[in-house]
């Protein structure tokens, strides 16, 4: 295995980690959160748990369908849509946070060290799959970051941390 086989490959395997953690801190938050929070916003110009769910879902599809044939931001998706409330059941949006995932996953598992030097477009610009999954690394990352920020706000003081607790440091260094 060449040098370049194995950096593409590590690459594919660390994304597909780094994916994996960000869904499941969402999960942990989701778990947290009762019905009602997931349509409220923190004020007029925010996005409550329903949008950034039906944001990333419709981002998901767009982008890992057909990945590596067809433009990432596909003439279906209807972007603006995603950010009005349609009052979907909490298992509703759960089940479009899922398909999302699903077809990222579905796709980089399919792909090979080969792939990561391709090029793919989005929005008519070509993109290398490596920059392509980067730059996804980084969208999702943000709008985890807020899921988990939402979450944690209306769970208030039933919250239960989903890494090292406050001052709870110490336990985990190495003795």
């Amino acid at each position: 295995m060449s040098d370049n086989t194995l950096v593409a490959q590590v690459f594919l395997q660390e994304s597909i980690r780094a994916f994996e953690n960000m869904k499941k801190l969402a999960d942990k938050a989701f778990a947290q959160t009762e019905d009602a929070h997931f349509y409220l916003t923190l004020d007029e110009e925010s996005n409550s748990l329903e949008l950034l769910i039906k944001h990333m879902h419709g981002n998901m599809l767009s982008r890992w369908t057909d990945f590596l044939t067809t433009d990432g931001e596909k003439e279906t998706r209807q972007r603006d849509d995603e950010f009005e409330s349609s009052q979907y059941t909490r298992d509703e949006l759960i089940s479009f946070w899922e398909e999302g995932w699903k077809a990222l996953f579905d796709t980089l598992h399919a792909l090979t060290p080969d792939d990561v030097l391709r090029t793919v477009q989005i929005r008519g610009e070509g993109h290398s799959v490596l920059q392509a999954i980067q730059r996804q690394v980084s969208h999702y990352g943000y709008h985890v970051g807020q899921i988990v920020l939402l979450s944690k706000h209306w769970a208030n003081h039933h919250w239960e941390t989903l890494s090292i607790a406050r001052g709870q440091s110490k336990a985990f260094k190495p003795s």
